[in-house]
């Protein structure tokens, strides 16, 4: 046993210091030239926490007609908020908050696993692989909101199966927790909706699949969640925050399919997109899926091995029908993919021995392949967006006649960065001749080339006068972003 202690002790180590890896370099880029291009590089951080970032620097969460998704996801921003209260506005503290999260889902994974009696080294297994997944690594060190929406996903998974072993008092405590849990992770990101089919199997579970026990537990479940939720919509949302609150739904309309094949197109791509987490693993899980339906049929038996396939349909369902395969969505796949395929292992390794453990090499060759490459990601950070955002705000600093508002679809990310206020040219309540209008910018900054449309709408009130340019990032379409001067037309 101390020998076995020994390894375990070993074994938590290393998870620390794959941890530790993360906090590094926490004002570097989103790693370039990786596997993964995803556009919230640019523009995620700072939309999704500029609730807080204006709260703290002007005293006002929302400006009228600009975009304010914190209307209809205000948990993270009011995280985000009470941090930079102590912090002030940085980058930094946003980031440290994205990977706090991140720990604390590697610890209630742990806890999930253990409370359905996986052993510790099971557990273990699957914090490493979470802990050494560079596709974790280079997203879980942004600001982004999937992180808290997994974390208010696994405690309400972890109340639910707890709940059975409570008191009859405290267990329907624990279930309205739950579904102030699921309330919480559709607040922090509407996508949460997709994963509550899960947590419904759970419920359904943990009443030995009784149907007068199912509906009483799921009524206060989903009571708690529909109550919770209609309460914020119908006390603070419709009497003031209705239009920013649809808005968010409006923008986020992608050009979907009109045909069968189409539909079958976008789903198959949106399967196929978890590839980017970990080939092995993705493989892998699919190969335990297969096995599942003939000679592992035991893993059915596991509640978690069920609760994690629905969770993994329901977002692939989401991304096929938003037709837009972003790879951080991915990150909410993540975690019940490894825990399929951990679980997948136990039962490979308890039927056929040599099975298991040419699965178990195939998952820690991947593995090493994926800390190899955080750990060059590591070792070779740059920080070009964040030199980009300091650079354009000194030029503006130095060169403006006290007019400092930026128009532009970065602003968000660049007021997070350097407290340069900003305005959005992409997205916003109003439309960009009206926000030009009220609002009346000095600068306006692109990357690469400018939009026909955006520039027709400017030049009803403006004319642009190209002045810097600044290199950041890796992608050929948007790594210069360029600084342009607003100089009124005559008589505006």
């Amino acid at each position: 046993m101390s020998r076995v202690r020994i390894l375990m002790f070993l074994w938590g180590a290393v998870l620390c210091a794959l941890y530790a890896v993360h906090l590094l370099h926490l004002r570097a880029d989103f790693p370039n030239f990786s596997p993964w291009m995803d556009y919230s590089k640019y523009t995620d951080e700072g939309w999704y926490g500029s609730a807080a970032v204006r709260y703290i620097l002007t005293g006002s969460w929302r400006v009228p007609g600009d975009f304010n998704p914190a209307a209809a996801v205000p948990v993270w921003p009011i995280f985000e908020g009470v941090l930079f209260h102590f912090t002030g506005v940085s980058i930094v503290a946003a980031r440290v908050l994205a990977l706090a999260v991140f720990a604390a889902n590697l610890l209630l994974s742990w806890a999930l696993l253990r409370t359905l009696g996986q052993k510790s080294w099971v557990a273990l297994l699957a914090l490493t692989l979470l802990a050494g997944n560079a596709f974790l690594y280079s997203f879980s060190r942004l600001a982004l909101l999937e992180p808290m929406l997994i974390f208010w996903t696994l405690l309400a998974w972890l109340l639910i199966l707890r709940a059975p072993r409570a008191g009859a008092g405290p267990r329907y405590a624990l279930l309205i927790l739950s579904g102030l849990c699921l309330t919480l992770a559709i607040l922090t990101k509407t996508t949460g909706i997709f994963l509550l089919p899960a947590a419904v199997f759970l419920l359904w579970h943990i009443t030995e699949y009784r149907i007068r026990v199912f509906v009483k537990y799921a009524a206060v479940t989903v009571g708690a969640t529909v109550v919770s939720w209609s309460a914020y919509y119908f006390l603070v949302v419709h009497p003031r925050y209705l239009n920013d609150y649809y808005y968010l739904f409006a923008v986020n309309q992608m050009p979907q399919p009109v045909t069968l094949g189409g539909w079958l197109t976008a789903y198959w791509h949106a399967a196929h997109g978890a590839l980017w987490i970990s080939k092995p693993l993705a493989v892998l899980a699919v190969l335990i899926v297969v096995l599942s339906l003939q000679v592992l049929r035991g893993l059915w038996r596991n509640p978690l091995f069920a609760a994690s396939l629905l969770a993994i349909a329901g977002y692939v369902f989401f991304i096929g029908y938003h037709n837009n395969m972003q790879p951080r969505y991915y990150q909410v796949i993540a975690f019940p993919l490894v825990f399929v395929v951990c679980l997948g292992l136990v039962a490979l390794w308890e039927r056929w021995r040599y099975a298991g453990a040419a699965a178990l090499a195939v998952v820690l060759a991947g593995l090493a392949l994926n800390v190899r490459m955080m750990a060059g990601f590591a070792l070779h950070p740059e920080y070009t967006f964040v030199n980009a955002a300091e650079n354009l705000t000194r030029y503006i600093d130095e060169h403006s006649s006290g007019n400092r508002l930026l128009l532009s679809i970065s602003g968000a990310d660049i007021t997070l960065i350097t407290h340069l206020p900003s305005i959005c040219d992409d997205f916003g309540t109003y439309d960009l001749p009206t926000r030009i209008r009220v609002y009346r910018p000095g600068w306006y900054a692109a990357w690469n080339e400018l939009d026909p449309g955006s520039v027709a709408d400017i030049n009803t009130q403006y004319s642009l006068k190209e002045v810097a340019h600044f290199r950041a990032f890796d992608d050929p379409d948007r790594d210069d972003l360029v600084l342009y001067r607003m100089v009124p037309l005559p008589g505006k």
